[in-house]
């Protein structure tokens, strides 16, 4: 029974819905609290992987990179740069949903708390710590916001937008994606290391293990239902 069980778990389906099905479709109080713990522990883990100093996710480098050269927080960027890409949605036909919002606002404000909280981090042993504890939080943060179904963060609707009108598979428009902002905010002066590669290893794995867990459960599927590609942010 168990294993039966946990076979029906790992088939859960993200359930497509326009953002005014996601808020009419119920147990809203239950998907609130869940997509505000993960985009608060996103933000967390973010700062987290900001302290080890071995290399950031790849949004991330670009963040670091562009407060090199503009008078904000990091955390600040973080939502500045969650605008930037949602005015990207525009020519997309891409509508936000209530998740996409306190996604672009939560998260730096979370990352900025954080920051100020938790002092820089001395020894290679407790930096390669905090990234692997970052790197894997950050995957459980981002199951719990997606599963929440309140809509997808900037930049994974900019991924699935661009991939629909592209034509192209999820992983070519992700990993095309990634490369440029790595390659940007690397020139810009971002931290670019061993973290970095190892978030860009784990954190599909890490979020597709959650995830089914995490789902929130909003109706039988209509079809035999596959769990969606994701990114961070």
């Amino acid at each position: 029974m168990q294993l039966a069980r946990r076979g029906v778990a790992r088939r859960v389906a993200l359930t497509p819905m326009t953002p005014l099905e996601q808020v009419r479709a119920g147990r809203m109080g239950h998907r609130v609290v869940q997509l505000l713990v993960g985009l608060v522990l996103f933000g967390v883990t973010m700062a987290l992987l900001v302290r080890a100093t071995l290399g950031l996710e790849p949004w991330g480098v670009l963040s670091y990179g562009l407060i090199r050269h503009i008078p904000l927080s990091y955390g600040e960027m973080v939502i500045a740069t969650s605008f930037v890409v949602l005015l990207l949605w525009i020519p997309l036909r891409q509508w936000p949903g209530l998740g996409t919002v306190l996604n672009a606002v939560v998260i730096g404000l979370a990352t900025d708390a954080t920051l100020s909280l938790v002092p820089p981090v001395e020894g290679l042993g407790w930096r390669a710590l905090l990234m692997v504890v970052g790197v894997v939080g950050n995957g459980l943060a981002g199951a719990l916001y997606i599963g929440s179904q309140l809509g997808p963060g900037p930049r994974d609707g900019l991924m699935t937008g661009l991939a629909h009108r592209t034509g192209r598979s999820i992983r070519l428009v992700r990993t095309s994606i990634e490369v440029t902002v790595v390659v940007l905010g690397w020139t810009l002066g971002g931290v670019v290391g061993l973290g970095t590669l190892v978030y860009a290893l784990l954190i599909g794995p890490v979020v597709q293990l959650f995830l089914p867990m995490l789902t929130v459960r909003l109706g039988p599927p209509a079809q035999e239902p596959e769990l969606a590609e994701t990114s961070g942010s």
